[in-house]
């Protein structure tokens, strides 16, 4: 059974607070039953790991990774002293490196999740406790629900509760709760509150936000509950003083919490192509050491045998084979470095790298509230090079969820001048004339101010009709300041406009509604309210004036008003057609207004015919309908209102470059489909050159499939159309069939869908075209999305913080999506793949000189270049000049970057870096290895100095081929390197100098004499690097390994040139590239369709009067 767990209040009123066993408490408090046994608290999880499965779960994820197992691997061999000529420590020391950074990422990426966990946890509420039953009761001041609640009493009359649920749907509208009639009785008593004892029998804990099913327990009584009763965690208490709920579900069990979604843990494409070519590495490797065993054994038994008196085996090695088998694990471990355990260590550092960059860009920072651009995952970087499918929200996302009144239409005339595209700034109206003005509202049309101040009759009607049609409630808190709360943001924009134009709406009653109208205060009689709903896509409210007239003021969608016109109304009717249309090429969301009077006779009649409707027992709401259609005919049209859902700045360039760049853009919405279709040629996603709309709207498997297979026959013909899909064709399984035809068009649109449903369709791309996907949105109806997108975003926008705690990265306005993809995203990916593409070749080209070797030396297993060098190539001598490649490189600027949406297209078709590639830089390491090898090989066969003394010492060979390599692969990353910095300067060069400073020094005198079993080389550095002809070897060697890379890039940019090619050959001209973003313009398009509120209107509730408060004497 449930308890009275939570009190819910908004505003400065007090309940009682002298109530004895009245403390506070946080959502991390939960009740100790007498058995023992802990009920449910309200505490939720977003991090990943606690103290105790930190390090099992975090080494289990990094052994996941296939080199970490392997590297674990390879340290067990050389742990055996018959196979390993390496010491152990050159392994352990960089894996536990590599281990412990990783680790303190991921702790410090979990700490931020914590971080964001306790905030939520530790949210303060009061407790009230029934000192006999010890049973607590949880309560808070905050605006937020903490829990999924039900409704007992209110502040409101008869238990109302206003909300809005944008975190939860992302609808700003207004909604009502309303408590049971048994339970609202108990008002703000605390006492009585606590001596409830209803019990709750309800569904399970499910992601279904408009559905609850439940019986309440009490006083011997049953009553039934739904969805009307519930306050939804996240969901926001609007014009309610307070109000108290009984916890159903906490935590995790919410609805909000059902719909969120597990964290999971993300890897990009190249982490997984990465585990793959490691494998393919291993392999290799394996055959190497195969090849280099078989060698061994038939040396052992052909040359070897002969030896063996003067170089004395153990007793272990008794034959050719055994012999052979223990050598094949001894190269495994000499020629492991072909995958660097630095390789991922490197790989971390760079990305860690990229992520301070983003964090650090100004360009990303919104001053208006002082938000940079975050990055809360940072091993996805280069994954926002790859992007091909992002998945939007809309509210809050695209738009900024503001509504405008920009343009009007009255009695053919229009008004209104957008200030957005003018060259020239226009000054606003000024509204000072008005006391109770909207500070905020702006218009740019003075002529509509001078026909309100010259009295022109029909301009004063629109106005009035818009102050007195519509379900806004007012509250005036202090002289002068009106406050308006909304069911939509529509009605807010409209009645906000007329109030402006002076016809300012005051104060409602159930009978009566007063208005202000050019300082003169009217009140008007409430007849009747005939509500809004999606099919009548209209309302009305019938009025009687003080004078005695009746009159009927009707707003809706012109395609219905039109057909209740008078027939005198018909070339008016045109006209305002055409400004219609003029208004919808702008994005404008549109409404015709009509009007209508009636004598008093006509209206009793039909108020009487209403009134029987209204209480008939069978299909009561068709017969309602009827009754309405009766009164709202032969109307006479007064105009046309235009307002603007304010996208947020730069949303439609930013939408036209990600389009050029090939990537496709689904938005997925809880909005009805008329608003989401408006916002999309308002962004210009939906354009004229579109051919079809697909629109698919069935419930059942046939209706979808009849609908599918109709739309594919269509797209045979047209290439240009979008898709339009309403949340319940998604309930039909038809996987392959939705994901291929929403992939044939343009533009996807998902209407109506829930948090889940937004989850459903990213993970149906991901698994159908293996794509890289991002999702962006900003409220908590997204963070399914988010989470199952391979990039999460989240924006910090009006609806709380809720989708940025659960995203990859965070920014606050859609526009920085485009850079954070075209800049930060390409370069990120086109460094990582330079990066890997350099380091595979410099480690084969660094460790093959082995395998080349051990067809001279027996196949020992002895390797060419001594320990210190083999420890030191990849940790000192060719570590920080890849590493700055990675971290600065950038093959054009961030001006062309964002300029050229072409640019983006080689991450998306994987071109840098993929297996063929990485055959290539295999291919370039093993002729690198072999010039290395046999350049000087050749060179010292049977030759001698300039002395006249022998060279061709395995010493001097070694330090020649050890010089050879450094100095070409120092080259060869100089080659690489397209931007050049004063870090990147320094590390190639000091890395060089570094490598002869230690040279001479480890074959100094000095060092041997301290430690001569360690460093045998000595003198050998000083004595080779003084023939000239060692230095002729180095450069030829050098040439000879370089020679082929210059001709061959020289050829490709001149005969087959990449989109980067010529632009870097244009910047070097000075000629700059057609640039290959058109600039965009506002089209003409269909006609754009009004959106009321989601549900029915407050009609019935305002005429009854439940929701107004009793006026004190």
């Amino acid at each position: 059974p449930g308890r009275v767990d939570g009190l819910f209040r908004q505003g400065e009123e007090e309940v009682d607070q002298e109530v004895p066993g009245l403390r506070g408490a946080t959502d991390r408090e939960c009740v100790q039953k007498e058995d023992g046994c802990e009920e449910p608290n309200n505490r939720i999880k977003t991090s990943k790991y606690n103290i105790l499965t930190f390090l099992p779960v975090n080494l289990f994820e990094q052994f996941q990774r296939v080199a970490n197992a392997y590297f674990l691997f390879l340290l067990i061999l050389q742990l055996i002293p018959e196979i390993s000529s390496l010491s152990w420590f050159t392994t352990i020391v960089p894996l536990m490196v590599v281990f412990t950074i990783t680790a303190v990422k991921d702790v410090t990426d979990d700490c931020f999740r914590h971080k964001s966990d306790n905030q939520v946890n530790n949210r303060q509420a009061e407790v009230l406790i029934d000192a006999l039953r010890d049973d607590r009761i949880y309560l808070t001041s905050l605006f937020f629900s903490q829990a999924d609640l039900l409704l007992l009493s209110s502040s409101e009359p008869h238990g109302l509760c206003y909300i809005e649920t944008a975190e939860l749907d992302g609808e700003t509208n207004l909604k009502v709760r309303q408590a049971l009639p048994v339970t609202s009785e108990l008002g703000a008593d605390i006492r009585r509150l606590a001596e409830f004892d209803g019990g709750v029998v309800c569904e399970p804990p499910n992601n279904k936000l408009d559905k609850f099913t439940g019986v309440l327990f009490w006083k011997n009584n049953r009553y039934s509950l739904n969805n009307e009763q519930m306050l939804l965690r996240g969901c926001v208490l609007r014009n309610t003083g307070w109000c108290f709920g009984m916890v159903i579900f906490a935590g995790p069990d919410t609805k909000l919490m059902q719909n969120s979604g597990r964290t999971k843990f993300k890897r990009t494409s190249i982490d997984r192509l990465m585990n793959t070519l490691v494998l393919w590495i291993f392999g290799f490797l394996v055959c190497m050491g195969i090849i280099l065993a078989i060698g061994n054994s038939i040396w052992e038994q052909q040359v070897g045998a002969h030896f063996r008196i003067y170089l004395y085996w153990s007793e272990v090695v008794n034959s050719s084979v055994f012999s052979g088998f223990l050598t094949f694990w001894s190269y495994i471990i000499i020629l492991n470095s072909v995958v660097p355990i630095s390789l991922y260590v490197s790989v971390e550092v760079i990305r860690l790298g990229h992520s301070y960059f983003i964090n650090w860009d100004r360009k990303m920072y919104y001053p208006k509230k002082d938000i940079p651009a975050e990055v809360r995952t940072t091993t996805l970087n280069e994954e926002l090079g790859q992007v091909e499918y992002i998945f939007s929200d809309k509210t809050g996302t695209i738009t900024q969820n503001i509504m405008t009144f920009n343009k009007c239409s009255i009695n053919g005339k229009t008004y209104g001048k957008s200030n957005n595209y003018s060259r020239t700034k226009t000054v606003p109206v000024d509204f000072s004339f008005n006391p109770l003005a909207d500070r905020k509202f702006q218009f740019y049309d003075h002529s509509l101010i001078e026909s309100i101040k010259l009295g022109d009759s029909m301009v004063h009607e629109f106005f009035r009709l818009l102050s007195l049609c519509h379900t806004v409630m007012s509250e005036e808190k202090n002289a002068g300041e009106l406050i308006y709360q909304v069911q939509s943001p529509d009605e807010g924009a409209l009645v906000t406009a007329a109030r402006n134009f002076g016809f300012i709406f005051k104060s409602r009653t159930p009978e009566t509604i007063t208005v202000e109208e050019m300082g003169k205060l009217v009140t008007y009689q409430l007849l009747a309210i005939l509500d809004f709903n999606n099919i009548r896509k209209r309302m009305s409210v019938i009025v009687q004036t003080p004078d005695g007239q009746i009159k009927l003021y009707c707003k809706g969608a012109d395609t219905v008003l039109f057909e209740r016109l008078h027939p005198s109304n018909e070339e008016l009717m045109y006209l305002t057609s055409d400004h219609l249309e003029e208004f919808a090429g702008e994005g404008l969301r549109t409404l015709a207004l009509a009007y209508k009077s009636l004598t008093e006779e006509h209206f009793k009649e039909w108020f009487k015919i209403l009134q029987e409707e209204n209480t008939s027992l069978d299909s009561r709401n068709e017969h309602l309908a009827a009754a309405y259609e009766e009164i709202e005919k032969d109307m006479m049209l007064l105009g046309a209102t235009a307002v603007e859902d304010k996208l947020q700045e730069g949303v439609t360039e930013t939408i036209a470059s990600l389009s050029l760049a090939n990537i496709k853009i689904w938005v997925l919405t809880g909005d009805k489909q008329e608003t989401a279709m408006n916002i999309g040629y308002s962004c210009h996603m939906l354009t004229d050159t579109m051919n079809e709309i697909f629109i698919v709207t069935g419930h059942t498997v046939m209706e979808v499939c009849q609908e599918v297979a109709m739309l594919v026959c269509i797209h045979k013909k047209n290439k240009e159309e979008y898709f339009v899909l309403q949340a319940h064709a998604l309930e039909a399984d038809l996987e392959n069939e939705f994901v291929e035809v929403a992939c044939m068009c343009q533009t996807v649109i998902c209407c109506r869908v829930t948090p889940c449903q937004k989850a459903q369709v990213v993970e149906l791309v991901k698994k159908h075209r293996k794509a890289v996907t991002l999702a962006i949105g900003d409220g908590a109806n997204d963070i399914s999305m988010i989470k199952s997108a391979h990039i999460g975003i989240g924006i910090s926008g009006e609806e709380g913080m809720q989708a940025v705690l659960a995203s990859d990265y965070s920014f606050a306005q859609f526009r920085y999506l485009k850079r954070l993809l075209f800049v930060h995203g390409r370069w990120s990916y086109f460094r990582m793949c330079k990066f890997l593409c350099y380091f595979f070749y410099k480690n084969f080209s660094f460790t093959l000189v082995h395998f080349w070797f051990g067809f001279f030396c027996g196949f020992s297993a002895q390797t060419v270049y001594d320990q210190w060098f083999i420890t030191l190539f990849n940790i000192v001598y060719a570590s920080l000049p890849v590493l700055a490649m990675g971290l600065f490189d950038q093959d054009v600027n961030d001006e062309n970057s964002m300029d050229y949406a072409k640019l983006y297209e080689p991450g998306q078709l994987n071109l840098l870096f993929n297996k063929h590639t990485f055959f290539i830089c295999i291919a370039h390491g093993v002729y690198t290895s072999f010039a290395l090898f046999f350049i000087p090989y050749g060179a010292f066969y049977n030759t001698a100095g300039e002395d006249g003394k022998h060279i061709a010492d395995y010493q001097s060979f070694a330090v020649t081929v050890a010089t050879s390599l450094v100095i070409v692969v120092s080259v060869q990353i100089a080659l690489d390197t397209s931007y050049w910095t004063a870090i990147n300067r320094f590390f190639v060069l000091g890395s060089i100098a570094v490598y002869f400073a230690i040279l001479f020094a480890m074959h100094s005198d000095g060092i041997f004499v301290i430690f001569p079993n360690h460093f045998p080389f000595v003198g050998n550095a000083r004595n080779s690097l003084s023939q000239i002809s060692v230095w002729l070897v180095i450069l030829l060697t050098t040439v000879v390994s370089v020679m082929p890379v210059i001709t061959f890039r020289f050829l490709k940019e001149d005969l087959n040139p990449t989109i980067t090619d010529q632009l870097q050959k244009s910047r070097r001209k000075q000629k700059p590239l057609q640039n290959y973003i058109p600039r965009v313009y506002r089209r003409n398009s269909r006609r754009s369709a009004y959106a009321f509120s989601h549900q029915e209107g407050f009609g019935e509730l305002i005429t009854s009067g439940k929701n107004i408060n009793a006026v004190k004497n």
